[in-house]
């Protein structure tokens, strides 16, 4: 297997235990095609209430599908996916009245379990008030660390929740809606079925002839939305991008990259391109760098820097 082909993010690490809530009886809950990678860390939590009131809410209006009633008890039914900075957990949100819906809670690692692999330049353009802070976040400390993990969080939140409406007015882009942000944790819409089945990852597919030609043209609507909104993914590759039921939908945007302010912006935005067209290029799609360096250049356009 080619080195490319590999996934860096799929690591798996050690996870520090459950915060403690105010909890309920556990119950039996089960949902196919978790993974099950860590014996260390149990399978399942214990119900907790929802932590609605105390958490930060994505852009109104909701969609219908959110449950906002601080009555509702979360579930934590397994874990989606691992990786060097955060993991992934499957999680029922039941409210009283019977309403149930499936989230996505990313949870950024404790500062001793946590390897972050963002380069520096994603920080240009992004300063804390305090020069303390910057000084810790410069130099990895432990709290520095932790500062980092909720910028991350932060900076996630706030371009999923952009993005999300970008995509509700005008469309061209989709990404999870982000329902809450509660310190490092991030509650995401889940891009899956009812079953609690993840949606596939674009690197887990293998496209036909015939269903090229669609997926290239939404992930080049997807930069150009960016793009216009003088933004880079920043760390786009078949990895980060979900395929359900047909249509394209943009995660893991920690990293997203403000294309004027970040001296650096032009160079992620390049690269975002690169890789995806690397990726359709060695599945069949008449594409090569002079193609990837002409879409380069009209995103630029689109950003207003030429």
């Amino acid at each position: 297997m080619r080195s490319a082909d590999l996934d860096p993010d799929d690591l798996t690490y050690p996870r520090r235990p459950a915060r403690s809530r105010r909890r309920r009886p556990r119950t039996d809950l089960e949902a196919p095609g978790l993974e099950r990678t860590d014996p260390c860390v149990p399978a399942f939590e214990e119900p907790a209430y929802s932590t609605w009131l105390e958490a930060e809410h994505g852009p109104a209006p909701h969609p219908e599908w959110v449950i906002t009633d601080l009555g509702a008890v979360d579930t934590d039914l397994g874990v989606l996916k691992t990786g060097k900075e955060a993991d992934v957990h499957l999680v029922e949100r039941a409210g009283p009245d019977g309403a149930s819906t499936l989230l996505a809670a990313k949870r950024y690692r404790s500062s001793e379990h946590r390897l972050f692999h963002r380069d520096a330049g994603y920080l240009e353009g992004r300063r804390v008030r305090r020069s303390r802070e910057t000084r810790a976040m410069a130099n990895r400390t432990a709290f520095g660390r932790d500062v980092l993990a909720v910028q991350w969080a932060g900076a996630e939140f706030a371009a999923l929740g952009r993005l999300w409406e970008l995509g509700r007015l005008d469309g061209g882009v989709r990404v999870p809606y982000p329902v809450q942000l509660l310190g490092t944790e991030l509650l995401l819409e889940f891009v899956g079925d009812a079953d609690g089945t993840a949606a596939p990852r674009l690197a887990q597919l293998r496209p036909d002839a015939g269903e090229l030609p669609g997926l290239w043209q939404q992930t080049v609507d997807a930069l150009s939305v960016l793009a216009c909104s003088g933004l880079a993914h920043g760390d786009l590759s078949p990895y980060n991008v979900l395929v359900h039921r047909g249509e394209l939908v943009l995660i893991d945007l920690p990293q997203v990259v403000d294309v004027v302010a970040n001296p650096q912006g032009p160079a992620f935005l390049a690269r975002d391109v690169a890789t995806m067209v690397r990726w359709f290029a060695a599945r069949g799609l008449d594409l090569d760098e002079a193609d990837g360096q002409a879409l380069t250049a009209r995103l630029l356009t689109d950003a207003g820097l030429r």
